[in-house]
């Protein structure tokens, strides 16, 4: 047969420890540095999920040679001015 003041015994820590309600500075920090992880882990699910819905939208649409008067693609001579 259980009293309660067994029942009270176990729920509550024993002798004359307090159960401590505030955080450490490290356990505070540690706690900041996960809720940052999360939320860059959140910018970068739905970076990604743009780029696999529209890939083309991040390519440029002009390539490097498209200013070039007179050159064909592919050469690497310099047009002077």
């Amino acid at each position: 047969v259980m009293d309660g003041d067994t029942i009270t015994a176990t729920l509550m820590p024993p002798g004359n420890m307090t159960p401590n309600s505030s955080m450490t500075l490290e356990q505070k920090t540690t706690f900041a540095f996960v809720i940052l992880l999360f939320i860059f882990l959140g910018i970068l699910i739905v970076r990604c999920f743009r780029i696999l819905l529209d890939p083309y939208r991040s390519m440029p649409t002009s390539t490097w040679a498209d200013g070039l008067d007179g050159l064909e693609k592919g050469q690497f001579d310099y047009a002077l001015a």
